[in-house]
């Protein structure tokens, strides 16, 4: 191996003007490969395979897509129910038709209000010509709105004080990134009309609005964190590397994100919020190898006091670092490549982005960086004060090792003990932080009537136009008074309030006939009538199938966590179970979708970690040659991640989708310091024979400064991430920073105890 690595570095270094010429080429070719297609729709964080998408997909081919814009009105003060704000909401109404790709438009002033004249049935607008409403045609607009179960929960809220206008679109899919911000683009404009000639506050929301926004947030992210972390590494490579060095550093980090995020694009990688980060993560990596084959190669130069060329000394540094590098590479890429093993594909793209990047990094640190710094006439950094500190640190560490290994072992069973105090729990309309107006405005919806959250059912009566039998009806009727009860619910939309206002309306408006037709013949001629005088645009193809066998019951809930809409969801499924089992089937809708799928990744995501697990500790323990050394040596690469899943426990006490795959994610960063402190441990182990004590006081004079630096970076980038508008990304660059903290705590104060613990021959 010694040899290798001596034929490696002297051949990289005679040929150093190929590799100054050559990379930059390979770069942009690989760089061309960056067109690539964002897709901000929330669907990507499903596999097409998935059950819950699935089920979805089947009940929006079945009726009305869901895809939607919500226009929520609010009074300044008072409730809706005045003629300015019918005005408003009727003209709005109207417009609402003008925005791309509209299919259907539902508000409080196109309600279909149901009267009985003679035999006929009459259906008109709620509001008609609203400017010309007299006071006592608004007191009955009133009256029957705040009666009326269709609207109340869905478009009023009980004391009339908010209205929306839900405009439902029918995308076709071509560019669908496209298609949403087009839609977008108008939905704010419509708002921004209504409120320069309204006292109403707009606020916008639905599923379209959210699509939008995390697209926006992920586009926003790229350009404003990678600013703020181009900045900081400067900083600090100026200050631990100087100005030649860290000019350097920043053409490697530079030259691995592009080409990184340019095979991305080749491999048709699709671009999405989570995938977002990772020019900015490749950048943060990519700094890792460049730092020590810097620091190695200036140690060199001043150890000599100028006696050595530039070149010896950088290939001197190169054969030191060149196993370790590579070794922690491979550790890096198996983490990152692990996050396949995801059930949310973005989270597998964004490791294979940063697995190509960080290859890349490595490449270009043994190639081109040590060619450029040979030709640069760089002013040597002093690191005699760094050395000092970093030999006391040792010496430290030796002194009172009994002491450090026993107290931070006990620290560290303390605080993983914490990690069950976590509890899964995603609000995926929570995933934008309170920055962005869709959030803010959606929080404003939640307050009025009960925000995104829903769950549909199709109920199937089992032959074609079975929706018409009274017992079947009666059965939904059941289920849906069941719901009503419940505390999550705040409104059931369901064909039976419909055909009970018919039943009513043609015993001349009897209340006490407020119920379901008796017979199966009524109940379809009522249905056909009603079906004949509705609109164009607001059929009831949301409500019932083409062959009305089969109809759909949109249960609106409250914003609940995680664990509460699945409790909900058990809680239902169990009723029908019980009461209606012919009518047992799974809801569907977005909050089912993410709150399954962050149980599913956390078993998945296990299974990841395992084999990563494997793959690394046999990687490292070929490569130290050491069975007890290699496994000791994982200690500190697994514990800091139960420690600070354990302080998250203790000061937060949820996870959410992101923070599954951190750990997996981590361990092949963690390993990267360990890698490096092993390896010249070892090598004053082996090279020069010292004993244990003494080759932990080498490892910290020679590697322990490039540590700190390296995860002075790393911890710097990641918690750069943290800023993220996008909780996913913030969540995780936040744990991750944690986690990277933790790790170079544990291999100062716990590995090197612990090698002198159990390597003392």
């Amino acid at each position: 191996m010694e040899n290798l690595e001596r034929t490696l570095s002297t051949w990289i270094v005679r040929y150093r003007w190929w590799f100054l010429i050559l990379m930059p080429l390979l770069i942009l070719v690989l760089a061309k490969g960056l067109d690539l297609r964002f897709n901000g729709d929330y669907r990507v964080f499903f596999k097409k395979d998935n059950p819950q998408l699935q089920a979805f997909n089947r009940l929006e081919d079945t009726y009305t897509q869901t895809k939607n814009v919500i226009f929520l009105l609010v009074p300044e003060e008072g409730h809706v129910f005045r003629r300015e704000t019918l005005v408003t909401v009727e003209r709005l109404t109207e417009l609402a038709w003008q925005i791309p790709y509209s299919l259907r438009v539902d508000s409080l002033s196109n309600f279909q209000h149901t009267e009985a004249e003679g035999d006929n049935i009459i259906i008109r607008n709620l509001v008609q010509d609203a400017p010309g409403l007299s006071d006592a045609q608004i007191a009955r607009i009133r009256d029957i709105a705040l009666a009326e179960p269709l609207l109340v929960g869905k478009s009023i809220p009980k004391d009339g004080a908010a209205t929306i206008v839900n405009v439902t679109v029918q995308l076709p899919g071509i560019d669908e990134t496209g298609e949403v911000t087009e839609v977008a683009t108008a939905a704010r404009a419509l708002a921004d009309e209504i409120r320069a000639h309204s006292h109403l506050s707009v606020h916008l929301s639905g599923m379209v609005m959210m699509n939008a926004s995390f697209s926006e947030a992920a586009l926003g992210d790229m350009d404003f964190l990678i600013r703020v972390s181009a900045g900081a590494m400067l900083v600090v490579l100026v200050f631990f590397l100087g100005s030649f060095g860290a000019f350097g550093t920043l053409l490697v980090i530079a030259m691995s994100a592009l080409a990184g995020m340019g095979v991305g694009g080749y491999l048709g990688l699709p671009f999405t919020p989570p995938s977002a980060s990772a020019p900015l993560i490749i950048m943060t990596m990519a700094i890792a190898d460049s730092v020590h084959i810097l620091a190695t190669f200036y140690q060199e130069l001043d150890s000599g006091a100028g006696a050595k060329c530039r070149r010896e000394a950088m290939q001197e540094s190169l054969r030191i670092n060149l196993q370790p590098l590579f070794l922690t590479t491979l550790t890096t890429i198996i983490g990152f490549l692990s996050l396949n093993f995801s059930d949310v594909p973005p989270f597998g793209d964004l490791g294979n982005f940063v697995s190509v990047g960080v290859a890349i990094s490595f490449l270009l640190s043994i190639t081109f960086l040590p060619a450029l710094m040979i030709l640069l006439p760089a002013r040597l950094p002093r690191f005699q004060f760094e050395i000092h500190m970093m030999t006391h640190l040792g010496n430290w560490v030796v002194r009172h090792r009994r002491r450090l290994l026993w107290s931070t072992a006990s620290l560290m069973v303390l605080l993983t003990a914490f990690v069950p105090r976590n509890e899964l729990n995603d609000v995926y309309v929570h995933y934008l932080d309170e920055s962005f107006a869709f959030r803010q405005d959606t929080d404003l919806l939640d307050k009025y009537l009960g925000g995104l959250y829903y769950i549909d059912y199709s109920l199937d009566s089992g032959k074609t136009d079975g929706i018409h039998d009274p017992v079947f009806l009666h059965k939904i009727e059941v289920f849906a008074n069941w719901l009503r009860q419940q505390p999550e619910v705040n409104h059931v939309n369901i064909i039976t309030d419909t055909f009970k206002r018919l039943n009513r309306i043609m015993h001349e408006n009897d209340p006490n006939q407020y119920r379901l037709p008796e017979r199966r013949d009524l109940a379809a001629q009522y249905l056909l009538l009603y079906e004949m005088s509705l609109p164009y645009g607001l059929d009831l193809n949301n409500l019932i199938n083409v062959n009305k066998s089969a109809t759909r019951v949109t249960v609106g809930i409250q914003v609940l966590s995680t664990r509460e809409v699945l409790a909900l969801e058990e809680r239902i499924h169990q009723w029908l179970s019980d009461h209606e089992p012919a009518l047992v089937t799974e809801g569907s809708s977005p909050a089912i979708m993410f709150s399954h799928i962050g149980e599913q990744n956390i078993r998945s995501m296990l299974g990841a970690m395992t084999l990563a697990l494997v793959l690394i500790s046999l990687l490292l323990i070929g490569a130290l040659q050491s069975l007890r050394i290699g496994l000791a040596s994982m200690l500190p690469n697994l514990i800091p991640a139960g420690m600070a899943f354990g302080i998250w426990g203790i000061l937060v006490g949820e996870v959410g989708l992101a923070l599954s795959v951190v750990t997996s994610m981590t361990l092949g960063i963690v390993v990267d310091d360990t890698v490096h402190f092993l390896s010249k441990y070892l090598r004053a182990r082996r090279e020069q024979g010292m004993p244990s004590e003494s080759a932990v006081r080498h490892a910290f004079s020679h590697v322990g400064m490039a540590l700190v630096i390296t995860s002075v970076v790393l911890i710097s980038g990641f918690a750069i991430l943290s800023l993220s508008a996008f909780y996913p990304n913030s969540g995780m660059g936040l744990m991750t920073a944690m986690i990277l903290t933790l790790a170079l705590l544990a291999d100062f104060l716990f590995l090197p105890p612990l090698l002198m613990k159990i390597d003392k021959h």
